[in-house]
Formats: C-alpha cells, sequence, structure tokens
C-alpha cells in the first residue's frame, strides 16, 4: 500500500494499477462476503485454506445418512474486537513458515460435517450466500464464499465470476456447494437460485468440472438441494452442533461467529489521548524524515517481538507514527517479516511466506492501540487492521474496518482506496498459492 505521495497519483492510473496486479495471481481457497451496505454489483473474494488434509466420503445425490453424535455442542459467541478480551500469543510457526508438520486427515461423511467444515473455515454463519468446496477425488481444496445474486438476470455473469475464481484451484475436478438463504422453497417450484445453479453447472462443465452434490439451507432446516421441499429429508439446522467434525473443531480451539459483523470497543478521555498523540506527532515532525522512520520502526519491531501489549504510552507513540504517511505505509510492510521490496509485501506478492504468526499478533497490537487513542487518530489505525484482514482473506471484515475508518475520517484517502481495491474483487496473492495462504483453522495449536 504506497504511501499519500505515491497514491497521488490519479483515479484511472491506480485502477490500472489494480487491473495489471491482478493476472499475477494464480488462485486457491475463497470466499467473499460483505456485512455492511455494499455498493451495487461490488463483492469481496476472500481466501481460506485448510491446513491438513480433509478427505470427502460424500457421494454425488446420497441421501443424508444418520449423523454422528460429538462429545460437545458448539458455542456461538459474539464477534470481539475488544482488546480486553484478547490474549496475547505466543508465536506460533505455520506451514510457509519453514515448518512442515504432520499432515492429519479428517473425514466428511455427512452433511452435518460439511456445514460444520463451512463454518469452521470461514469462522461464521453465513447468510444469503453461495459456498463453494472444490475437490479433487475425496480431497477438499478451495472454498468460496460469495453473496447471492440480488437483481434477476445476473445468473450468467455471476456463474462467470464464480467459476474464475473456483478454477483458480487448478487440481480441481468437482465441487459440492450449499445456498444459505431465508427464502423458503415452495413444493412444485424450482428452488430459490435455481438458475444460479444452472448456469454455473454449465459454465463450470466448460472447465471440465462436475457438481458432485448441492445442500439448501434455511434459517431452521437444511436438505438437499436437488430434494423436494417439506419431505422428510430435512434436517434441522443445529444438527451440526453434534456432527463429528463439529466436535473436532471445537477440540481444536475453534468456533463459528453467528455472523462476521464486526463491533469495536467504545472509548473514553479522548481528548486526553490526543493530546497524547499530537504531542509525540510534534516530536516526530520535528525530526530529521530518517531518523523519525527508523525510531518508528523499531518501536513497532519491538513490538512485534514481544509476547506482552504495550504501554498506553508506547500505543500513543506507535499512534503517532502511523499519522505520517510515509512512516505508515512502512510499519504496514514490516508486519510480514518479509525482505522483499515494500510495494510486494504490501500486495501480497512476494515469493516468500509471510510470517502469519506475527501478523496476527500485529492485529492484535492495533486492537489494543484502537481504545488508547481518539477518533481525529483512529483512521490509520482502522485501515492497517482492514489491510491485515485483506492479506488475510477476510474481505468482508477487512470493508467493515475501513468503512470506519472512513466514518472517523471521510477525507482518509488510504482507507478509501484500499476499499475500492477490495471491492474490484482483487485478492491478497497470498492466498492464491497453497504455500502461502493463510491458514485459518486451528490444527497448529497444542
Amino acid at each position: 500500500m504506497p504511501s499519500d505521495n505515491l497514491m497521488s497519483m490519479d483515479k484511472q492510473k491506480y485502477e490500472l494499477l489494480v487491473i495489471l496486479i491482478r493476472p499475477m495471481i494464480a488462485g486457491r481457497v475463497l470466499r467473499a462476503t460483505r456485512a455492511l451496505p455494499r455498493r451495487p454489483r461490488t463483492e469481496n473474494f476472500i481466501i481460506r485454506t485448510v491446513k491438513h488434509r480433509l478427505e470427502l466420503k460424500f457421494s454425488p445425490r446420497r441421501r443424508f445418512p444418520k449423523l454422528h453424535s460429538g462429545p460437545s455442542t458448539q458455542r456461538m459467541v459474539p464477534y470481539q474486537n475488544d482488546a480486553r478480551n484478547q490474549q496475547p500469543q505466543t508465536p506460533q510457526q505455520h506451514e510457509g513458515e519453514g515448518k512442515h508438520g504432520n499432515m492429519e486427515k479428517l473425514t466428511i461423511t455427512t452433511p452435518s460435517d460439511v456445514l460444520s467444515f463451512i463454518g469452521h473455515t470461514l469462522g461464521f454463519w453465513p447468510q444469503e450466500s453461495l459456498v463453494c468446496i472444490t475437490l479433487n477425488e475425496n480431497s477438499i481444496g478451495a472454498t468460496l464464499r460469495i453473496d447471492l445474486p440480488r437483481q434477476p438476470g445476473q445468473e450468467l455473469p455471476y456463474a462467470r465470476t464464480v467459476a474464475h475464481y473456483l478454477t483458480s484451484d487448478t487440481t480441481a475436478t468437482s465441487i459440492i456447494f450449499a445456498i444459505y438463504t431465508s427464502e423458503i422453497p415452495q413444493p412444485g417450484q424450482a428452488r430459490p437460485h435455481a438458475g444460479t445453479i444452472a448456469a454455473l453447472t454449465g459454465v463450470l462443465a466448460a472447465q471440465g468440472i462436475t457438481i458432485r452434490d448441492g445442500l439448501f439451507v434455511g434459517d431452521e432446516t437444511f436438505s438437499p438441494y436437488d430434494g423436494e421441499p417439506g419431505t422428510s429429508l430435512a434436517l434441522p439446522v443445529n444438527s451440526t452442533q453434534t456432527s463429528a467434525i463439529n466436535a473436532e473443531f471445537i477440540y481444536r480451539g475453534s468456533y463459528i461467529e453467528p455472523t462476521d459483523r464486526i463491533t469495536l470497543p467504545s472509548t473514553n478521555q479522548e481528548a486526553a489521548k490526543a493530546a497524547a498523540v499530537e504531542h509525540h506527532m510534534n516530536t516526530i515532525a520535528s525530526q530529521p524524515a530518517n531518523d523519525a522512520l527508523q525510531q518508528g520502526r523499531k518501536l513497532w519491531a519491538d513490538m512485534l517481538d514481544s509476547n506482552t501489549f504495550p504501554s498506553d504510552a508506547d500505543c500513543h507513540v506507535l499512534i503517532a507514527n502511523l499519522q505520517f504517511p510515509a512512516i505508515r505505509d512502512r510499519l504496514i510492510a514490516d508486519i510480514p517479516g518479509v525482505d522483499e521490496p515494500m510495494q510486494q509485501i504490501l500486495f501480497a506478492q512476494t515469493e516468500a511466506a509471510p510470517k502469519w504468526s506475527r501478523i496476527e499478533w500485529a492485529q492484535q497490537l492495533l486492537l489494543h492501540a484502537y481504545p488508547r487513542t481518539s477518533a481525529e487518530h483512529a483512521a490509520p489505525v482502522l485501515t492497517a487492521i482492514g489491510y491485515i484482514n485483506w492479506w488475510e482473506g477476510r474481505g468482508s471484515q477487512a470493508h467493515q474496518f475501513l468503512q470506519l475508518a472512513l466514518d472517523t475520517d471521510p477525507a482518509y484517502r488510504l482507507a478509501r482506496l484500499s476499499d475500492q481495491m477490495i471491492g474490484s474483487g482483487l485478492v491478497a496473492g497470498w492466498n492464491m498459492n497453497k504455500d502461502t495462504a493463510y491458514k485459518s483453522l486451528p490444527f497448529d495449536l497444542p
């Protein structure tokens, strides 16, 4: 993400930059979400990669077998970004950081397992969404979530968009899908979004990919997509809580949020916090540019290397540094721990894999710093958090953080350009490669 000076190019040049970067990316595992009100025809595509091998034993057009029982029920808790609820993370090595752990095999045997897998992979229960999972024989590859089309007549363009992302998984030979919607199917009539699925079937067939099976997930029940509404094949959605896969994920420390909407903590004593940040900004502005940059980088590096949260005073210094575009961009580029050109790092186009545990810790640090600032200085902090979410494949949350940044400062250029970039469908390059993508499931926990 270049500085404001580097970003002084006009809108046409910036859009050209996005267009030129997009072909450089080869795809992998995706989802697409948006929680806040979105612009028309805007969608966010987000990557999800499974670290451990999962095999699917869910045969085409198979009716629902008896569900497995799990030892525990799923806990649905609200998403919390409150720093008081964040715990410092001991840095853990992810695949792609020089460690290749043993691959565990998890087997999906029931439709409830499929829905549990989707929820834990995305981190939340989808709403008004199409979710597709790519398969290579019985091995799971990519997971894509995208908002369902809202206007009639868009089925074919929508299907082409979905197929574009799914076929970036070059090993895919088939998919399974799930439609999540509150629309109620009527007996004797086509399922909701049948035109979309028909278009997708044809577009994928032209690419040599077949649809193995589909699920229709309503508010209370789910059933085979090609099943007759109201038949005995429908099962309650809460039956996913007792699936074997759900129990395994919960045991590993995963849980499913009810939505992907973020919640930020409230702040107080804004005047005092603003004064503290302004004091450090004056100090930074009085220094030679390179000295200020190096001091800011050292402060940030010390925080990233620590396993404890910084003091309020250090948070004020960090926030002050983020107010200067040249320092801000360099600090964001320092997060992944990759020694490559800054432009390549910011657009997630590096050859080396980022250090995801370091990126996760950076997000916790920024969330910790946020309540220690005032609204007038919050935009750079929220924008940096949004950028991290884009790196990790959380497009919906990235959009929300960027919108929150614009709420505090409608003229904040970096947040606006970043939101336009994400809204165009640009996916972080790291997440388009299985060796560098963010691993969302907590299988590396002890």
